[in-house]
């Protein structure tokens, strides 16, 4: 096994054989995925420009949108019969640090602080709540990601921190708090930063 492991790791070496970022230079990325909060699923995407401060690290600018929809439970306990809720919108300085393996193979580890925009929420529950509203404003948040860049192919894990929001009933009063964190799993790609 040991010897199976041994040739796949220098068969990818071999194959993967180019020049990692340059120094210096702008490039520009596209991701698509998947959203994971806690009891629901959504998707995202991002668009990201960054400047690489070295050959191994980067920083840049991250415009990113999350379409999520899970259930929302009450302060007594109780969930909600239906939720939806709609985009937000995240605004991030970025920064990113690859391991360079000498080709175009490279795993990388990053984060990001920046401002969410959250949006509304609507939701249904029988003949105690007829609607429900979102503490909907704006909140300071971060991520830690991970993964691989592969030629100009992109695989990222993020996880995002993203304070609490406020569950109104229709008379304004307080019922409950929805949890923003969520798990992102994006494919993507990028085009310029220097050889690979």
């Amino acid at each position: 096994m040991k010897t199976i492991l041994l040739s796949i790791a220098i068969l990818l070496g071999i194959s993967f054989n180019a020049k990692a970022q340059e120094e210096g230079k702008f490039r520009g990325g596209l991701n698509l995925g998947v959203a994971i909060p806690s009891g629901g699923a959504g998707f995202l995407f991002d668009l990201e420009l960054k400047y690489n401060l070295k050959d191994n690290m980067n920083v840049g600018f991250r415009y990113g949108s999350a379409v999520i929809a899970k259930a929302v439970k009450l302060d007594s306990g109780d969930e909600f019969e239906s939720a939806n809720i709609s985009a937000n919108a995240s605004y991030m300085a970025t920064y990113d640090y690859y391991f360079v393996l000498g080709g175009s193979f490279n795993p990388f580890v990053g984060a990001g602080v920046g401002a969410y925009t959250l949006a509304s929420v609507s939701a249904k529950d029988g003949d105690e709540f007829n609607d429900s509203n979102l503490d909907a404003n704006t909140k300071f948040g971060g991520f830690i990601r991970g993964g691989f860049e592969a030629s100009k192919f992109r695989f990222t894990l993020e996880y995002d921190f993203i304070p609490k929001s406020t569950l109104q009933d229709v008379d304004g009063n307080e019922v409950g708090s929805i949890t923003n964190n969520y798990l992102g799993v994006t494919v993507g790609f990028y085009v310029g930063g220097g050889k690979w």
